[in-house]
């Protein structure tokens, strides 16, 4: 998982769909441990990048590709911003398969690692737990 060094503050997030830290504020994830996080949906897309080759192009944009559950929080309150195509996700599914979210219904399957698909990144920024 990518995150900034810094953190926020949950005071100062803005509304879902606004600007946040260089990309657009997607909402709220937390992970196992329950650390809650941030999600910015960075600009830029790619278009037709095998698995390996959308991971290294989040990398570039600073990011991460989505997880399969950011992914379906992009669905959720960002779609409008998100080519309605597959997309890869983080998730491998095996030694030969990955996750992907078709952003036209939220749809999760996967595919080879080796197909071509659309990639979009995130950043996820920690948000500070002492005021939670």
């Amino acid at each position: 998982m990518s995150t900034s060094e810094n953190t926020l503050a949950p005071t100062v997030l803005p509304a879902l769909g606004a600007a946040l830290a260089g990309g657009i504020f997607a909402g709220l994830t937390t992970d196992k441990a329950g650390q809650h996080f941030a999600v910015v949906l960075l600009p830029g897309r790619a278009d037709s990048k095998d698995w390996p080759a959308a991971q290294a192009w989040a990398k570039e944009q600073g990011g991460e590709l989505p997880s399969r559950a950011v992914a379906l929080l992009l669905f959720t309150h960002v779609k409008d911003q998100l080519p309605r195509t597959w997309h890869w996700t983080s998730e491998p599914d095996g030694a030969s398969y990955a996750w992907c979210c078709y952003f036209a219904y939220g749809h999760q399957s996967t595919s080879h690692q080796s197909a071509e698909l659309a990639a979009v990144a995130v950043r996820q920024i920690p948000i500070s737990a002492s005021i939670l």
